[in-house]
């Protein structure tokens, strides 16, 4: 009997309908292993690594020994185990002292990095970090630093040996159970603390005169925003070399709220714009010389050049994840020219994939791996589905017109509900916007970018700066102008850690599966949107210092205080999909007051909250008035029977607490044990 019994006919003919189509299937079974590792509770044990191994050697086995009837099977587990062992050991890899304690002293590094926080206050990346009476072994690696105030001083420059006084603490963990893993980010990026300094930076050595990209970089960035003030010149630096650090928060904001801030990110889009615009003007300058164009492959020649502009753009930039996920996909489409290949396929798109997944397995679980693989995918098959249409019917020009409607449509589509789930966050007039603006960012913008850096050796790049500053002040205007009308954004509510894979999965069916059974993807992604709609969210939110609360009503969740643990604030609200700041929250009715202790109901039983000078002293008090205090201090021995107290102590070893009613009253879900026992949190 066949292997699969009486279905091996069935499977046979499936699969054998397939043939040709499954390679980009294989980062797909990497990807699933790899996110398996990052939502397991706990890290596999050295025994269970073994049997992992182990595993994925019996795979291969069974795919090399076995018909083909099996091989596809048992090539689709290797895969899945295979990514799993490469995630475990790439968080091994990147394993680097982590801070264990607040840190007030000294610190000493070397400036890697210049950039702004959500304040608009400068932050530096320090390398070469050393702490004050601190074992070297426990010493972190790389920390980041908030400069909290103009304080006069050297001025940061990357390269520089610096000495500040600071305030540094580890990564903190979740703001809420499920929410975003600031540990684990911090851990693969290498950052061992987070602080910030009120002190004057000291000078202890200057940056190295020998060439260095990071300082090429900064030169450039400021000979650019010298060039073009205002708004322009800082757009201008962040899309020539990724500095966004003189991006105001309004501008940010408005590219968001237009779904605009792709075009900030170097990402697919600026390295697509870039190398097929230098493969465009290779390409036709050659074929303009008549011997050149007869006797030289001028193709290829013209797809090299295309590659050395892509890598050159990849170094100017800085090398940010994004960036070298956009060139390996941008290498791959040139390769394939080289090979005479067709650039644009779904097998070059799963090798981009395959490559990205195996150098940074981390970047599965960011926005920007799953924003620009959605787009391309959703591109790719949808133009080979509407390369049989006569589109020879319509005007010649109109046939740009049309590609670009359908393209910022379809990747738009594609995009949407991955940064809905990111961003909590619906750009309406998002398309629109792109609409207008995208084509100058091709025909305009980046073709600047290239005429200034050929022009700046003579001094003549103010000539392509001024090229690209009319468009660039076109596209600042679309996307504060579509930002400020009403209802240009909706908010949505954070949904559970599975909807974005059920989503996810299904599409990809969608995508790369051939046949009718092709449209059973559409069942998974009504799922997820299922689950999206019944997402629930916490009746009360505890931040881990116990100082802010946040209560679900009628009306929107309800927060104690008007300031303080702002970032926290916005992370709960933006996670309800809630539109007001944390001054309009904390004035909605809701909170009773008696005396110095906040009280209200939560599913019919009363919880008090203290804050403030002698909060440890009125626990006593808060107990009589209800069964549940939370305490924003560190509590004075145990409180009465029958009350149940979370003080500052116990909220450190819970993290964020979360609060959802249950038949047999409150359950309580700590933000650590969401999170699980991972190498990023452990203490």
């Amino acid at each position: 009997m066949a292997p699969f019994g009486p279905l091996g006919p069935a499977w046979d003919g499936m699969i054998d309908r397939q043939r040709g189509a499954l390679f980009p299937w294989v980062p797909v079974c990497m990807a699933i292993g790899i996110g398996i590792y990052f939502v397991l509770p706990r890290d596999p044990a050295p025994l269970a690594w073994g049997a992992l191994v182990a595993g994925a050697l019996g795979f291969g086995y069974l795919a090399l020994r076995h018909g083909m009837m099996a091989r596809p099977g048992a090539l689709a587990l290797l895969l899945v185990l295979c990514g799993l062992l490469l995630a475990g050991a790439r968080a091994q890899m990147v394993a680097q002292p982590v801070l264990g304690f607040r840190y007030y002293g000294p610190v000493e590094g070397r400036i890697l990095h210049i950039d702004r926080s959500a304040s608009e206050r400068l932050r530096l990346t320090l390398g070469q970090v050393v702490l004050a009476d601190m074992r070297p072994e426990r010493m972190p690696w790389r920390v980041r630093v908030s400069l909290q105030a103009d304080i006069p001083g050297t001025l940061p420059e990357v390269g520089k040996h610096v000495a500040l006084t600071a305030h540094l603490a580890p990564p903190g963990g979740p703001v809420e159970p499920g929410g975003f893993d600031f540990q684990r980010m911090a851990w693969f990026q290498g950052l061992g603390a987070v602080g910030y300094s009120r002190t004057p930076l000291i000078a202890l050595a200057p940056a190295p005169t020998a060439f260095s990209v990071a300082r090429w970089r900064a030169a450039i960035s400021d000979e650019v925003r010298r060039t073009l003030p205002g708004e322009a010149g800082a757009f201008a630096a962040a899309v020539t070399t990724g500095d966004r650090s003189a991006m105001s928060q309004e501008a940010l904001s408005a590219l968001r709220q237009s779904n605009l801030a792709h075009l900030l990110a170097i990402s697919g889009l600026h390295m697509g714009l870039l190398t097929t615009f230098v493969f465009a003007v290779l390409r036709i300058t050659m074929v303009l010389v008549p011997g050149v164009a007869l006797g030289w492959p001028v193709k290829k020649i013209a797809a090299v050049g295309a590659l050395l502009a892509g890598a050159v753009y990849l170094a100017l930039s800085g090398g940010n994840v994004a960036t070298q996920r956009a060139f390996v996909m941008v290498a791959v489409m040139l390769v394939a020219v080289l090979l005479e290949r067709r650039a644009l396929t779904l097998r070059a798109v799963a090798v981009a994939a395959i490559i990205v997944l195996l150098l940074r397995p981390e970047s599965l679980t960011e926005p920007g791996f799953q924003m620009s693989f959605a787009a391309t995918i959703a591109l790719v098959a949808v133009f080979r589905a509407l390369r049989d249409l006569d589109i020879d019917r319509l005007p010649r020009w109109t046939r740009p017109v049309v590609a670009t409607v359908v393209s910022s449509a379809v990747a738009g589509a594609a995009t949407a509900p991955v940064a809905a789930v990111h961003f909590n966050m619906v750009a309406h007039y998002g398309l629109l916007a792109n609409l207008v603006s995208v084509p100058l960012m091709g025909l305009v913008v980046m073709p600047g970018a290239v005429l200034a850096a050929c022009l700046a050796p003579f001094g003549r790049h103010g000539l392509g700066l001024a090229m690209m500053e009319p468009a660039i002040r076109w596209i600042m205007a679309v996307a504060h102008w579509t930002a400020s009308q009403n209802g240009a954004v909706g908010r949505v509510i954070e949904p559970g850690q599975f909807v974005l894979p059920l989503f996810a999965l299904g599409m990809l069916w969608v995508a790369l599966w051939r046949g009718g059974w092709r449209w059973a993807g559409v069942l998974p992604v009504a799922a997820a949107f299922g689950l999206w709609a019944l997402a629930e969210r916490p009746a009360l939110l505890v931040s881990d210092s116990g100082g802010l609360i946040g209560v679900m009503t009628e009306g929107g969740r309800v927060l104690n205080k008007p300031r303080g643990e702002g970032f926290v604030a916005l992370s709960w609200l933006e996670n309800d999909g809630d539109l007001p700041d944390q001054g309009t929250a904390a004035a909605r009715p809701g909170l009773e007051r008696e005396g110095e202790i906040v009280t209200f109901d939560l599913a019919g039983q009363p919880v008090a909250h203290l804050s403030g000078r002698g909060a440890r002293d009125r626990v006593g008090q808060a107990c009589a008035l209800a069964p549940l205090v939370i305490l924003a201090a560190d509590a004075d021995g145990s409180p009465p029977p029958g009350c149940t107290l979370y003080d500052r102590k116990a909220l450190r070893e819970t993290g964020a607490l979360g609060l959802y009613p249950s038949p047999d009253g409150l359950r309580i879900l700590g933000a650590r044990a969401a999170a699980g026992d991972r190498l990023w949190n452990r203490p």
